[in-house]
């Protein structure tokens, strides 16, 4: 009965897994578009002094957590956007799912640089963190 009802679960898909908000904005130091995963106390530390030098490292429980993020480097005007939308523990891997937002075509935006960023904490995991943009 058991098998049965893990077979079951299986075929529904795979759960979600919570993503708890580290800080998104539209405004990082980092000024190309590039995904990152963080491990490590070291590693977390890495992101941030790229991302942020000059503010405080926000804290991550590494024994329980793992950083992810996409950064979209530097655009050109404001009206863009980045959201993390799922992360799903599949066999062998971990999928972030991202969407990208930019300003409608005949939008007007202040013309100003932007470099939009979305960093979230999620359940650490091992293997590999694969992203993948939505539309």
């Amino acid at each position: 009965m058991l098998g049965l009802f893990l077979v079951a679960a299986m075929l529904q898909g795979t759960p979600a897994l919570p993503v708890r908000l580290v800080e998104k904005s539209a405004q990082s130091f980092v000024d190309t578009a590039k995904q990152v995963t963080a491990r490590t106390p070291a590693e977390w530390a890495a992101v941030w002094k790229q991302h942020a030098p000059a503010r405080p490292l926000p804290e991550i429980d590494f024994g329980r957590e793992m950083v992810v993020g996409v950064f979209l480097g530097s655009r050109n005007s404001a009206g863009y956007a980045v959201e993390i939308v799922s992360v799903e523990a599949q066999p062998g891997a971990v999928v972030v799912r991202y969407h990208e937002t930019a300003p409608a075509r005949a939008a007007i935006t202040a013309q100003i640089i932007t470099s939009p960023y979305h960093l979230a904490a999620v359940p650490k995991t091992e293997g590999a963190v694969r992203f993948e943009k939505i539309e």
